[in-house]
């Protein structure tokens, strides 16, 4: 028997990275993915975003572990689209048991003048996630199956990376940290009905919001952020994989972790202890 036989699991910012990831790796342990994307450009993102292609490779991917998946179009700083993905997958699959917001930008480089890069950081990763909480919570609490919740937030979540303080990267940690607080309230809240919440932290994970040219670039050009240490892990890995994210929010969803609530969990490869 697999880990998650029989559950549902609710990934927002599916059609690539970690959420792709999360939706392979919880499918290949059982797990019916309901998932949802923006698959659009926010113009304050340096690099490009997922697209619809990006998406239909996820399904793909997810079917070929044996998988099941219902996937829609939409963005977390809309609840409506919220409500519709999450509408049309229980339509499917008849409940949902584990909700991941896992949405993200990291806006963090660019022009100064660029202030809509804090409101894009905050929109996506604080207010967002809590807008995928406001319209799940009162679901899960209605089934009556208990659940789980693991809210992506950063190894910017438990301490200041020092990048700069323009604002793309101001609301990246902003959000980062928020989120922590997000979770902390709704643990305290949801514990009565058996729903678990946590956060994972992961350090710099090789995927195209890190791992892409204009970044590679503008680290180049700013060597202050290489002599500042601010990205270097103490373990001698400069990326992890995102898989190791997956796996981290496996064990939380799963019955392992059956009473594990209201932790904060980095997978950083020690770069919290630093």
């Amino acid at each position: 028997m697999a880990r998650l036989d029989g559950k549902v699991a609710f990934i927002t910012g599916v059609a690539r990275g970690q959420g792709r990831s999360h939706a392979i790796r919880l499918a290949q342990e059982g797990a019916s993915i309901i998932g949802m994307d923006i698959c659009a450009q926010i113009p304050s993102v340096f690099y490009p975003m997922a697209t619809r292609e990006d998406l239909a490779e996820t399904e793909r991917l997810v079917k070929e572990v044996g998988g099941q998946i219902v996937t829609s179009i939409g963005d977390v700083r809309n609840r409506e689209d919220i409500q519709a993905a999450l509408t049309a997958g229980i339509e499917q699959f008849g409940h949902v048991d584990t909700v991941i917001p896992n949405a993200g930008i990291m806006p963090v480089i660019g022009p100064g003048e660029q202030p809509q890069a804090w409101f894009d950081a905050v929109d996506v990763m604080l207010t967002g996630v809590w807008q995928v909480l406001d319209v799940v919570v009162p679901i899960l609490i209605e089934q009556g199956r208990g659940g789980t919740i693991t809210i992506t937030s950063s190894a910017a979540g438990l301490r200041s990376i020092g990048l700069n303080t323009l604002p793309g990267q101001a609301g990246y940690s902003a959000a980062k940290h928020g989120v922590v607080g997000l979770m902390r309230l709704y643990s305290k809240q949801l514990a009565k009905h058996m729903i678990r919440v946590n956060t994972v932290h992961p350090t710099g994970v090789n995927t195209p919001m890190v791992a892409n040219a204009e970044y590679g670039e503008f680290v180049m050009s700013h060597p202050e952020v290489a002599a500042d240490d601010a990205y270097k892990n103490p373990m001698p890995v400069e990326l992890i994989e995102a898989v190791d994210i997956s796996n981290a929010i496996l064990f939380l969803a799963s019955d392992e972790a059956r009473y594990v609530t209201g932790i904060t969990m980095p997978v950083d490869a020690g770069y919290n202890n630093r």
